[in-house]
């Protein structure tokens, strides 16, 4: 197994530059802050940016834990990589990860340095430190119900290839939980009138009666009774109002939708 890996202070956009460098030394395989990564599918592990203190998240991208730890050697050993990336803050960390993992010795480091300038460094510390941004290196639905409400951005990678194509990669910005910025949250208030906003631009739709919003460690459950006007189709301009409350609140809150319920409790003739 071809062991690479990838060193830099925290900041100055490793996560970011990951997935390039994988596919130029030909890896398909990443372990990045507690995760163990092929191509854009999370394969095992849990991220250390969804622990609740610095202290926690370290010991997570560390895996120091037996049952986090354990679970992915499993996955490695089954999954038989040919190579793997390793990021890490220093080399004394990603050689603890390598060891941790039971990986076979790390036969390159390259350093964030290397393969970044100066200004897009100091880009990447501004973006972590002002605002609290964190990329990883993943498409935003691997990890949307492990970060429900704390997702920033998806970003759209485009790369070209020897042979003149493109070849699109997607990243995850989010802001972790363990962020000095202070706790995030949604109130259930902010829910419902995004909601109530949402079913009215519909045509067709009297009003909003109710609103019911439950929330899981995954996502919310939205419940909505509506009132319709007379003579339109009930069935479509529900879908309509589900399509636009799903798009509005996600855009919104960057909250992982579960499900959005439609009732069409009355009908209004006036």
């Amino acid at each position: 197994m071809k062991v690479i890996a990838l060193v830099g202070k925290s900041g100055t956009g490793k996560s970011y530059r990951a997935l390039s460098l994988a596919h130029e030394k030909n890896i398909n395989y990443i372990i990045d802050d507690g995760l163990f990564i092929k191509g854009n599918k999370i394969i095992a592990g849990k991220s250390a940016k969804r622990q609740a203190t610095s202290v926690a998240a370290v010991k997570t991208a560390l895996f120091i834990h037996q049952d986090h730890r354990e679970e992915v050697k499993g996955a490695i050993k089954e999954e038989k990589p040919d190579g793997v990336l390793i990021l890490g803050t220093s080399k004394k960390m990603v050689d603890k990860i390598s060891m941790q993992l039971d990986i076979a010795p790390i036969e390159e480091y390259i350093y964030i340095e290397d393969i970044s300038s100066k200004e897009e460094r100091k880009i990447a510390k501004k973006q972590r430190n002002e605002y609290g941004k964190h990329v990883i290196p993943v498409p935003t639905f691997e990890i949307k119900k492990d970060f429900s409400g704390y997702f920033i951005d998806p970003l759209k990678i485009l790369r070209r290839r020897k042979d003149d194509t493109v070849q699109i990669s997607e990243k995850s910005v989010v802001r972790p939980t363990f962020s000095y910025m202070g706790k995030y949250m949604i109130s259930d208030k902010v829910i419902k009138d995004l909601v109530n906003y949402s079913a009215k631009q519909v045509e067709g739709i009297h009003k909003v009666s109710r609103v019911d919003v439950r929330n899981y460690q995954s996502g919310v459950s939205i419940y909505v009774e509506l009132v319709a006007i007379y003579g339109n189709p009930i069935h479509e301009i529900a879908k309509e109002v589900q399509a636009k409350i799903m798009k509005e609140v996600e855009h919104m809150t960057a909250l992982n939708i579960l499900a959005v319920n439609i009732f069409v409790k009355k009908i209004s003739v006036s």
